[in-house]
Order: C-alpha cells, then structure tokens, then sequence
C-alpha cells in the first residue's frame, strides 16, 4: 500500500492533490487540485500555484498569485477545525483560514466541511472574521449540531489569536513553504 492510499496518511511530496470541501449535510463548496508540498510540525502543505481554477456550485475562482494551503497536523480534533491559505504578495489578502470540521485525508483528497466563519488578514495587516451572519443562518438552516457550532467558534476565536499574535504558522513559516511552491514546473 503506498502511503497516498492509506486514508490516515499525506500524500508523498510533489503528487498532485485534490482539496474537497463540502458544505454541512454533504452540500458541495469549493474543489481544486494543488501539489503536495510536504509536512512539518503545523501540518500538511499544499501548492496552489496562480492559475488555478477553484470552482464551487454557481462560482468560478481563478487564482491570481500563487498560495500555499496548510492542514492542521495530526492531534486533537478540537484543535484542527481550519484550514490556512497564504498568499503570495499581490494575492488579495496574506492569509485566509476557513473554519472547518477537522481535515481528513482520502487517499489524495484533502476533504472538510466548511462551517462558513473565515478569518482574515489583509494585505494592511488587519485582521477580521467574515460571514458570521452565513454562520448563524446556517447554524439554523442547516442544523449544526451545538458541539459542531461551539467547535467552530472556538477554532475561528483560536485561529484569530494565532494570527493576531503573529504565532506560527502565521509567523511568517509560509514563506518558505511559498519558495519551494515557486520551483515547481508551472502547468
């Protein structure tokens, strides 16, 4: 068995992936593929090289910088529930981390399910949380659960600390994550 097919194991480094999110009760969201850069202590990394196209139901999202994603190392499921973009200068913020149920890998898919809070930090250097109100309608709509809605807050209020505090990986580790990114061959 290579260490992609096994479901609790990364891909090895250079393999292409696929990020699968979806939205709470299996309602798609967005779905892109990436390269498998590596793992360290903050967990997995992924390229996301500019170019690429993100697509969800009713959306198209081209990437106009490179990025590099990172999943959560393995531990404690409360204190996984988010997944980090970071940005290449001239991308649109430096840093966006969606809020979700702890990532899992599948064999070469990276799959969550977004619980819709975001936290962002600007190009400025502000930092703010984004669609609390899609959060509290979904909360409702769609029936989380009250340990899934408690997990997430606590993971937004968590993650907005770290970056806040400029604490790893939100201490400026993604550089080198984004230089390993900018040798790989373009598609």
């Amino acid at each position: 068995m290579t260490p992609a097919a096994h479901p609790d194991l990364p891909p090895v480094p250079g393999e292409r992936v696929r990020v699968v999110m979806t939205k709470w009760r299996d309602g798609p969201h967005w779905e892109f593929e990436a390269d498998y850069l590596g793992r360290d202590e903050h967990g997995d990394w992924l390229g996301i090289l500019a170019g690429t196209t993100m697509a969800r139901p009713g959306a198209t999202y081209v990437a106009p910088t490179d990025q590099v994603g990172l999943a959560p190392a393995p531990g404690p499921d409360a204190a996984r529930g988010w997944l980090a973009t970071f940005h290449a200068v001239g991308g649109p913020v430096r840093v966006y981390v969606d809020v979700t149920t702890p990532p899992v890998w599948d064999g070469p898919v990276l799959r969550a399910v977004d619980l819709d809070l975001d936290v962002v930090r600007g190009n400025s250097g502000r930092v703010w949380v984004d669609d609390e109100d899609e959060f509290a309608d979904h909360r409702v709509r769609l029936g989380y659960p009250d340990e899934l809605a408690r997990a997430a807050l606590s993971s937004c209020d968590r993650v907005r600390a770290a970056i806040e505090a400029a604490a790893a990986p939100y201490d400026g580790t993604a550089e080198a994550w984004l230089t390993r990114l900018g040798t790989l061959p373009r598609r």
